[in-house]
């Protein structure tokens, strides 16, 4: 798909370049603080999986930018804001970025260090896997990666702090949104106008962080596997299914942005200069060293007929 037909048929991937986002999830995150005021009284946050960057861009102009503006600012009462990535991405005013892994209990050492010892106010996560457009497979693997957040969420966040994660609704929504509850007492799935209504996608906006008494996050896992398994039944397997019928599960749910704005499903027409042409902007910042930069190096040698020079 060329860049012109992709900016008719997409509205937030043309907006997105014309306002300077990295990609479109930006308006995704807006959205959710449209309805939510997540952004309300945070210092420190934490951005998982954040590159290549549009979520930490978002908070870097909502939070960080305001406050080093403002007139009576100083640099002790700036905003912290840390994105953590396996992968690089091009700097951000007013973000540390943080090379590593989400599910390696070092890094959220990494992380408090960047907090002076402090917990951070609210967690974001963005990421998600390849997908397969096999949805079981698709949701299960991200329901996945969310727990892996949980991981360095338990140990980052502050009590009464906020998560959002990105999830894929599908058959086992109601495990996942009683896993979540488990620690945090509100917990909404929200689903803003910038995404697609044909996407299974959608998002847990996490509230009140309130691990059980006595929680130690070693046994965080132990707990997420009773949520599934609540007789504790080993050849039962982790699953949402004892969560129908009387037990049914039933999980808020609520769209968010400006209902009578911009259709994500919509073809857009063109806006045209003088002369009646329109010229595509280019990506604000393509990744800088994506997963896979090493397959299109091949495809492009292969089709050069010199894919022996990269072997």
């Amino acid at each position: 798909m060329g860049k012109a037909s992709r900016d008719k048929r997409d509205i937030y991937y043309r907006k997105a370049k014309e306002e300077g986002w990295r990609a479109r999830s930006a308006f995704k995150l807006l959205q959710i603080d449209e309805e939510f005021n997540i952004f309300d009284g945070v210092k420190r946050v934490v951005d998982l999986c954040a590159a290549p960057g549009s979520w930490s861009q978002v908070l870097s102009r909502q939070l960080f930018l305001p406050a080093k503006l403002s007139p009576d600012s100083r640099d002790s009462d700036l905003p912290l804001i840390v994105a953590i990535d396996l992968q690089p991405m091009a700097p951000i005013e007013g973000v540390i970025q943080v090379q590593g892994d989400i599910t390696n209990a070092r890094t959220a050492e990494v992380v408090i260090r960047h907090f002076d010892g402090c917990k951070a106010d609210l967690v974001v996560c963005d990421g998600a896997p390849d997908v397969t457009g096999l949805h079981d497979m698709d949701e299960f693997v991200q329901s996945q990666l969310i727990l892996a957040g949980l991981t360095i969420v338990t140990h980052v966040l502050k009590e009464g702090g906020k998560f959002i994660s990105k999830i894929f609704r599908g058959k086992d929504t109601s495990l996942l949104y009683s896993q979540l509850k488990l620690f945090f007492p509100v917990v909404t799935f929200a689903k803003p106008k910038s995404s697609r209504n044909s996407s299974i996608e959608a998002f847990a906006v996490c509230e009140n962080y309130s691990p059980p008494e006595g929680f130690n996050p070693k046994d965080l896992h132990r707990l997420l596997e009773k949520v599934g398994s609540p007789w504790g039944r080993d050849d039962l397997d982790c699953s949402s299914a004892w969560l129908e019928g009387p037990n049914k599960v039933y999980i808020p749910f609520l769209a968010c942005g400006d209902l009578g704005g911009y259709d994500s499903d919509r073809s857009y027409p063109l806006p045209k200069v003088a002369d009646g042409t329109y010229q595509s902007l280019d990506p604000v910042q393509p990744p800088i060293a994506p997963p896979y930069k090493r397959a299109l190096e091949l495809k492009k040698a292969s089709n050069q007929g010199g894919i022996q020079d990269l072997e």
